[in-house]
């Protein structure tokens, strides 16, 4: 088999570029054919023709689709496997692809389909405004908080619906989670046959750690609001205990003078590593409807078990009581109690974490991870030589 990736990187890196990169490492050690067409937001001047440039090509990019049809006519891939598109590829790949006969798969790692701002998140709460073809409303709400950018993610996004090519070009699509799954059948309109979940690849170190052992309780994690890192905060104040906050700063606004908390900076994967194996617990406070939870999958390979928000597919990840424990999301009091629970019993953070490692190397290791994804990909291929490029109704929803 050949597949052909392309994706587009972010400016800072994440864990969608960790999971396509695990996705073709993997494959390739399985045997599969690899080709990659890769683009990096950080190739985007900070000029201003740089940002008109990347808005421009986010909504049709003539150069990535000619680049797309020469890979293909070299490579002769069976499959074309489409992760981040945006901004300097844009979606004209994917119809690019199916027009030359090659079936597509594309990889969602967020909410960008029915989103412009790909999170379902403004203002501090969850929003649904633009599901069913209102992207418009990320222009009325600012969401990008410049007009010129919620305006450009909005006209990308209500461009790619009405010419369709997402709905009329994509064979099937990936996810990581059975959340994720119910939002792209009943949110974008896609074909339940059409979706295949496959989990994240996380690995499983050979030793695990003890978390009745741990000396804090962990956070790692981006420092934006929809993380939810000051409930975790405030609820570090109502207890006492310790935490710490690995992300990507030195320090969080929200931290006061004798608060007990601290932040750290972990600079490999390795010191990430030790930074969850000196845990007692890993909070996730998500205030927003993951997609997965990949730091919280990682913090259970390592045999510490998560307290998660019960949101999004973090309930797909932690189950309440057995693999760790669930909180009501943006409640304080009932993190923090969660918090204590598990503190105070180090018996239970010990059950909790062989629990979670286990589920871990069941549900997310490399025997599942290519398995689902051949599958996949044989899934996309019957369909398209049964039936061609897919075709969806584009009214309302799917772009």
């Amino acid at each position: 088999m050949r597949v052909l990736h392309v994706y587009n990187s972010h400016r800072r890196g994440g864990g969608s570029d960790n999971a396509w990169a695990a996705t073709i490492r993997l494959s390739r050690l399985a045997g599969i054919e690899v080709e990659v067409l890769a683009r990096s937001s950080t190739d985007i001047a900070p000029t201003l023709r740089g940002r008109i440039g990347a808005a421009l090509s986010g909504i049709y990019s003539a150069g990535g689709a000619a680049e797309t049809r020469r890979a293909i006519d070299r490579f002769r891939p069976d499959i074309v496997h489409t992760h981040e598109l945006y901004p300097l590829w844009s979606p004209s790949v994917i119809r690019a692809a199916s027009r030359m006969g090659v079936p597509v798969v594309h990889s969602c790692y967020d909410f960008r389909l029915s989103c412009p701002i790909a999170t379902h998140f403004r203002g501090g709460a969850i929003c649904r405004r633009c599901i069913g073809g209102r992207e418009y409303a990320a222009i009325l709400f600012n969401c990008r908080g410049s007009l010129s950018e919620s305006l450009a993610y909005a006209a990308r996004n209500a461009a790619s619906r009405a010419l369709g090519l997402f709905a009329r070009h994509v064979s099937a699509y990936f996810v990581f989670s059975p959340f994720q799954q119910a939002w792209l059948t009943a949110d974008v309109g896609v074909p339940a046959d059409r979706v295949t979940v496959v989990p994240c690849l996380i690995e499983t170190p050979d030793q695990p750690a003890d978390p009745a052992a741990g000396a804090y309780i962990a956070y790692a994690g981006r420092f934006v609001p929809e993380k939810g890192v000051e409930l975790l905060i405030e609820a570090a104040r109502r207890t006492g205990l310790p935490v710490r906050l690995a992300g990507d700063a030195a320090t969080h606004p929200a931290i006061r003078p004798g608060d007990p908390v601290q932040c750290v900076v972990t600079r490999s994967p390795a010191e990430l590593a030790a930074f969850y194996r000196g845990a007692r617990m890993l909070v996730v406070p998500s205030i927003w409807n993951e997609t997965f939870c990949i730091v919280g999958a990682e913090a259970m390979s390592h045999a510490i078990p998560v307290v998660a928000s019960r949101l999004g597919a973090l309930q797909d990840l932690v189950e309440d009581g057995k693999t760790g424990l669930l909180f009501t999301p943006g409640d304080v009091q009932s993190l923090a109690d969660q918090m204590l629970r598990l503190w105070h019993d180090p018996a239970l953070a010990r059950e909790l974490g062989a629990a979670a490692r286990a589920h871990v190397a069941r549900s997310y290791g490399a025997g599942v991870h290519i398995a689902r994804l051949k599958a996949g990909y044989a899934r996309a291929m019957l369909s398209h030589g049964r039936h061609g490029a897919p075709v969806i109704d584009t009214n309302h929803r799917l772009g």
